[in-house]
């Protein structure tokens, strides 16, 4: 079995094209596209080295004009402003100052608000040797329903030991009720 090789270029170069087929009256084909003739100048060139001239022209006439300034306006530039003449006159005058009124205030006293709340404030009687958890350990016979009854008694804070406290007075059990 023989092993046939792809053809190779020879080393001068492509060999020549035939020219693509043209119709037999002479004319060119209307089914091929009309050769493209190369252009002058690459692709690139508009964008890197026309635009960016361009710009630096626009911009150098800018500048230009802005610093031509008087010739717009319709002044040459042999005349030149000159200054002009302003009088200012200033008059002052002092104003007499009015006579002063004398006000006398007087004091309104204030209205009096007096608020009056009943609390009723209920006493278990005593019993000698009945001691319950966490009631009366002195001896006493005091009894708060809540700490604003103990408040309103004037016993707020009630401690451990003294008479009224109670353990429902004593949320964080810290041994101090009516806080």
């Amino acid at each position: 079995m023989s092993y046939n090789q792809p053809p190779q270029q020879p080393p001068w170069g492509r060999p020549p094209q035939p020219p693509p087929p043209s119709h037999p009256s002479g004319a060119p084909n209307p089914y091929m596209p009309p050769p493209v003739p190369p252009s002058s100048r690459p692709g690139w060139t508009r964008k890197r080295v026309l635009l960016p001239c361009a710009a630096l022209l626009f911009f150098l006439g800018i500048g230009i004009g802005a610093a031509d300034g008087g010739t717009a306006s319709g002044q040459t530039v042999s005349e030149k402003p000159r200054p002009s003449v302003t009088v200012t006159a200033t008059a002052t005058t002092t104003a007499e100052p009015l006579p002063a009124e004398t006000v006398t205030a007087r004091a309104k006293p204030a209205p009096t608000v007096t608020r009056t709340k009943t609390i009723r404030v209920t006493v278990a009687p005593a019993a000698a040797g009945d001691e319950e958890e966490g009631g009366d350990t002195a001896g006493g016979s005091a009894y708060y329903a809540n700490c604003t009854a103990a408040r309103a008694a004037g016993a707020a804070p009630v401690h451990a030991g003294d008479p009224g406290y109670g353990r429902h007075l004593d949320r964080d059990g810290d041994g101090v009720g009516g806080e």
